[in-house]
């Protein structure tokens, strides 16, 4: 299923084409969660396939043959992707790992009732925006790029494939304090602290793990193990697909990379945008690696 110039539009939110269809992102919305189920939801380029990898390896206890002989789509396949279905009927794994880049305003109704463990990641979004439009350059799912201004205007506008980063954020945060199944964590905590990162979802998924399974977490986990692993690092993908002579997947897995990208004008431009749309939102960010102390 190429389909590469293919978008769908699905409740006013764009999706590439490529392994999106109308009948796939329906039957995202009606999916019958179990209560043993692990989601792993996340705008892109948010921390997901770092999120896929710790929660494998915590539910190995630590051992990465799972990790290094089964790809990550295939162990925790994306709900609102076509292949999903086939993917979980043909698995026997308990619990069963599912991954989304869906909002929260499309999914509640589906998780309404269910007891499935959700683990929502963000990432601060500056870095956000230059990841995605790196990505953007190798990926030939999805439109193209552009200049950077342009891609920051359409991150900005929330005209992005998978729609709009403040909606994304906002909306699945904001049940943090009513929905006791849902653990939110960063990508920055898990850059600044792994072994800490990998502590909180064990306990959220009640997996405690001694010292030699944590260290083994902690080591298969680590961004240049997942840079090494074709199960994690998507050069299984054909080049017609993900160009990789443009980039690597996984590219610096660095806070505050933002810098080397933005002028001064665009900085304000985001930041002017940023406090409109976040305004009432008391989530904190961090913007760069030197925040490191401040974050202690």
């Amino acid at each position: 299923m190429a389909r590469l110039d293919v978008t769908e539009v699905f409740h006013g939110i764009s999706f590439p084409g490529h392994l999106h269809t109308q009948d796939s992102l329906q039957f995202a919305l009606k999916f019958p969660f179990q209560d043993t189920d692990i989601l792993i939801v996340s705008y892109p380029k948010s921390g997901t396939t770092w999120m896929q990898e710790i929660v494998t390896l915590i539910s190995s206890r630590g051992d990465p043959q799972f990790s290094k002989t089964v790809p990550n789509w295939a162990r925790s396949p994306w709900l609102e992707q076509h292949y999903c279905a086939a993917v979980l009927e043909a698995s026997s794994a308990t619990p069963r790992v599912i991954t989304t880049h869906l909002p929260y305003h499309l999914l509640c109704h589906a998780l309404q009732g269910s007891k499935a463990k959700v683990i929502y990641v963000s990432r601060n979004p500056k870095d956000v925006v230059v990841s995605f439009y790196h990505f953007h350059k190798m990926a030939n799912f999805l439109p193209e790029a552009g200049s950077f201004q342009e891609f920051l205007n359409r991150f900005l506008g929330g005209k992005l494939s998978f729609g709009s980063w403040f909606d994304h954020v906002k909306g699945w945060t904001s049940q943090l304090a009513t929905v006791s199944n849902l653990l939110h964590i960063t990508y920055e905590e898990m850059s600044l602290d792994l072994q800490g990162a990998i502590n909180k979802v064990s306990s959220f998924l009640q997996c405690s793990l001694v010292e030699d399974e944590l260290n083994n977490c902690v080591k298969h986990c680590s961004f240049n193990s997942m840079k090494d692993n074709n199960m994690v690092n998507y050069t299984l993908i054909d080049e017609g697909i993900i160009d990789h002579s443009k980039g690597a997947f996984m590219r610096r897995g660095k806070i505050g990379d933002w810098t080397n990208l933005f002028t001064e004008e665009q900085n304000q431009y985001f930041e002017s945008v940023f406090n409109s749309e976040m305004q009432g939102c008391t989530l904190e960010f961090v913007w760069e690696e030197r925040d490191k102390e401040e974050t202690r």
